[in-house]
């Protein structure tokens, strides 16, 4: 083996090599600027909380208390619990987080099949998801 000819060859990796690295580049800046360039970026942090709520339902009373089982902690001003008429209702915490333990009591006189929803809306208001879904069967 020739120890003193491997130290001195000046050859350069090859042009096919380069090309594939200059376009993976070009591609990988083209998505970055592409994606701020078109606002993506900014609905990225508007994800819906995760959130686990339950429902108890008491058909004596017409109660139905909502309770925020686990999960993350939600800004009440983006949460409305929309009963089975269409309308919405807010969820007011003194803190202005719901968080887990917290609870509210919807009065509601639902028909088989009526759902009430915790309906979830970024504060940009351009993004909402439904959390939880409760349907009442007779």
């Amino acid at each position: 083996m020739q120890l003193k000819h491997l130290f001195t060859e000046d050859r350069a990796v090859s042009p096919v090599i380069g090309v594939i690295l200059m376009v993976a580049i070009t591609v990988i800046l083209a998505a970055v600027i592409g994606t701020f360039v078109l606002g993506l970026g900014d609905q990225v942090s508007e994800t819906a909380p995760q959130a686990s709520f339950s429902f108890d339902y008491n058909s004596t009373s017409d109660n139905l208390v909502i309770t925020h089982e686990s999960g993350e902690s939600i800004e009440n001003s983006s949460v409305s619990v929309i009963n089975p008429a269409g309308a919405s209702n807010n969820w007011v915490e003194a803190d202005g987080k719901i968080s887990a333990g917290d609870s509210t009591t919807l009065t509601i006189s639902p028909s088989d099949g009526d759902s009430v929803r915790i309906v979830w809306t970024s504060e940009s208001g351009s993004t909402s998801s439904t959390l939880q879904k409760w349907t009442y069967n007779a």
